[in-house]
């Protein structure tokens, strides 16, 4: 039977501010709005899961063993070099990354290039969803702009002095410094503005986010707020939840990992990154906007 640990461990709960709640292991959020869009899968290479618009126009990598985990671009045409670049680390909320799929998903028509727009010359167009959620500014160097959270805990910083397309302009930012902890979204100068503020305002949402316990880290978790999900009433017969379910299954996977032999070099880098067994991608795409999950990320590995 799980013990007390297993069950806190494997417990979930609602977490805020959801900028420090980590990537929970999967992607599926952040791609919940393009469920619909076309997928390629590919067994080697870095890019483990592409999802793309119909006419190949945009294109949302992910790249689940990858210190930078989303890599979505916009271009002319198919065939054309991107007019800009959006790339999310490993520990940035998914639920946030889908505040710019989200808006990618309405903007895409056949005949529209909404998401090519010129972005705005006035930087505070990029961020005024966090200067409106009561984010301030901070001293920064000339040519520079800094934004901070209430908390401290995250941020946005603008480069004004950053001219071509495919120049990081605006980055946006949450956690302490340190590869397990620092979440970052960076986005080229030629990112149209509208992209960046939907992101942004989908990063200052007080709405909480849902975790397990493990997912949190201790770095962290001084940080944030926990609210269990409460479970629903159920009588002393009930049947097995597939959390209970869940929760045998991992103590019994403990229990024969703990007789069994260290895998290769593979599992040992990921036993050195996480205790956790993560989920693997979904290669096979709903039949509906209104679908299910789409992708799932790895472990994630430092930058070489």
């Amino acid at each position: 039977m799980p013990t007390e640990y297993d069950i806190e461990h494997w417990s979930e709960y609602r977490v805020t501010p959801r900028y420090l709640a980590g990537s929970g292991y999967a992607g599926d959020p952040g791609f919940e709005p393009v469920s619909h869009w076309p997928h390629h899968t590919f067994d080697d290479g870095p890019c483990q899961l592409l999802v793309t618009s119909p006419d190949h126009r945009i294109k949302i990598g992910w790249f689940g063993d990858d210190y930078d985990l989303w890599k979505i671009t916009a271009a002319q045409d198919a065939v054309s070099p991107p007019h800009w670049q959006a790339t999310f680390n490993h520990t940035f909320p998914p639920e946030i990354v889908a505040g710019l799929t989200s808006v990618l998903a309405d903007d895409w028509a056949p005949e529209s290039d909404r998401f090519l727009t010129p972005t705005s010359v006035y930087w505070a167009d990029s961020i005024q969803p966090l200067l409106d959620a009561g984010w301030t500014h901070s001293p920064a160097e000339r040519g520079t702009v800094e934004i901070l959270a209430p908390d401290r805990q995250a941020g946005a910083f603008i480069d004004r002095h950053s001219y071509g397309r495919l120049d990081e302009r605006v980055l946006l930012w949450a956690g302490s410094q340190g590869w397990a902890t620092r979440a970052e979204a960076s986005f080229t100068v030629g990112t149209p503005h509208h992209l960046i503020a939907a992101t942004a305002a989908t990063m200052s949402d007080p709405t909480p986010v849902v975790r397990e316990r493990h997912m949190i880290h201790r770095d962290v978790e001084h940080l944030v707020q926990l609210e269990p999900v409460e479970a629903e009433m159920q009588s002393a017969s009930r049947a097995p939840t597939p959390l209970d379910v869940k929760q045998t299954a991992v103590t019994a996977a403990v229990q024969r990992a703990a007789h069994s032999q260290p895998g290769g070099k593979r599992s040992r880098a990921a036993r050195t990154r996480t205790t956790v067994t993560r989920p693997q991608p979904q290669t096979t795409p709903p039949p509906s906007r209104a679908g299910g999950n789409t992708s799932t990320g790895k472990a994630a590995r430092p930058r070489r």
